[in-house]
């Protein structure tokens, strides 16, 4: 960008001084032929200045004007809706037993468990003008007390209207009306490579500036399904370059038109620092939590299905006459279940879920995991050579 703007303005200049070489030029002519010809006339330099100064301005205007981008604009728009989290937890602490280290004593009582009082710090965002703002679970989902930070200083104690641990995500709700909020975009047409930026309170630093910190990248991968953490599932997973460090959860992934795609929550650090590997929740995903979160509080998953499945291996594929080893076999199906309603068959081979690539049994339960109860979730199956497209509906057992 810079490269280009410097290039531009000697374009620009170039034509002006050129203007301005032919004016002394033809001034030093007439000159010859007066009295004094060593010295240009007073017009002259006169010219040769003006022109000097009305090339400075414009490029000076073309340098302020190329300034303003699109990332810039993104960011004027969005940067008052983002919020800086504290929050106070109370959390079961194991510590060493009254005699320390002796390895006799702590086989006979063990450690200590009590509880303590720890502060965390996040990020969030408004996403209404009443007061809603989004967050990761892991930032408030426990919490005892939560303080909103607001840009300009302001404090909110915010009440936790709902939280869900498998998606890592966390509803809250301060008191206030026409406050400035984000538009939630969609990040099913998210472009690898286009620019996208990362909004939120690394390390603290809202609360000692009272603004968001903006860091910028590109959208480096779509789709990433990550290893479950702490009863967390983060699949289709937006993955970008942009500096995401500790206190970013929560914050917004925003594009260039300043929507919202994603919800900043993991980060990959072998070295304890930022290495451009960062991950957001899609926001299509947290769309589908935020109605059951605002009306119950959690999303409720007591379904059952009526299947029992394995892994498909070389001696399975190769028996059923699949051409490669992927999907699960269907070992059995309980009576009067959702998968005998669904007209699912033992020996079935599921080989995708969603349209998902059915690797293994984990891939499986990672996707239905994901659901909420009453959905029908479409999968492929292959049966006596051929494939077929059934729906499995998640129902709450009644016996």
């Amino acid at each position: 960008m810079k490269r280009h703007v410097v290039g531009t303005g000697l374009l620009m200049l170039f034509p002006l001084a050129l203007g301005g070489l032919i004016g002394y030029n033809m001034g030093h002519s007439v000159a010859e032929s007066g009295p004094s010809a060593e010295q240009p006339s007073i017009g002259t330099g006169a010219v040769w200045t003006s022109a000097r100064e009305a090339a400075g301005d414009s490029n000076q205007e073309t340098i302020a004007r190329s300034r303003r981008t699109a990332i810039t604009r993104a960011v004027a728009q969005a940067s008052d809706a983002v919020v800086g989290i504290n929050v106070l937890e109370m959390r079961q602490v194991r510590g060493l037993s009254p005699w320390g280290d002796d390895p006799f004593f702590r086989h006979f009582f063990g450690d200590q468990v009590y509880t303590q009082q720890v502060q965390e710090l996040g990020s969030g965002f408004l996403i209404s003008p009443d007061g809603y703002i989004l967050t990761n679970d892991h930032v408030a989902g426990n919490a005892t007390q939560i303080t909103v930070t607001m840009v300009g200083g302001k404090k909110f104690e915010a009440q936790l209207v709902g939280s869900d641990m498998l998606s890592d995500i966390a509803l809250l709700k301060i008191d206030g009306k026409d406050l400035p909020y984000l538009p939630l975009g969609s990040s099913e047409d998210v472009i690898i490579g286009e620019w996208v930026i990362a909004l939120g309170n690394p390390f603290g630093l809202f609360e000692v500036n009272d603004k968001p910190t903006v860091t910028v990248g590109v959208v480096s991968a779509t789709a990433m399904n990550l290893r479950a953490q702490e009863g967390r599932v983060y699949r289709g997973m937006i993955q970008t370059d942009a500096a995401i460090n500790s206190g970013n959860s929560g914050g917004p992934l925003i594009n260039s038109l300043g929507e919202v795609i994603g919800v900043n929550a993991v980060i990959y650090t072998p070295n304890q620092g930022n290495i451009g590997l960062g991950f957001a929740i899609p926001i299509t995903r947290v769309k589908t939590i935020l109605d059951a979160l605002k009306r119950y509080g959690k999303v409720e998953r007591e379904f059952w299905t009526g299947l029992s499945v394995q892994a498909v291996d070389r001696r399975i594929a190769r028996y059923f006459g699949l051409d490669q080893v992927r999907g699960v076999i269907i070992t059995r199906i309980a009576a009067k279940s959702p998968a005998e309603r669904g007209g699912f068959r033992v020996e079935d081979i599921i080989l995708e879920a969603r349209g998902e690539r059915i690797d293994d049994e984990y891939t499986l339960i990672a996707i239905l995991d994901e659901a909420q109860e009453g959905e029908e979730i479409p999968l492929t199956v292959f049966r006596s050579g051929k494939t077929l497209q059934l729906k499995l509906r998640l129902e709450r057992r009644t016996t």
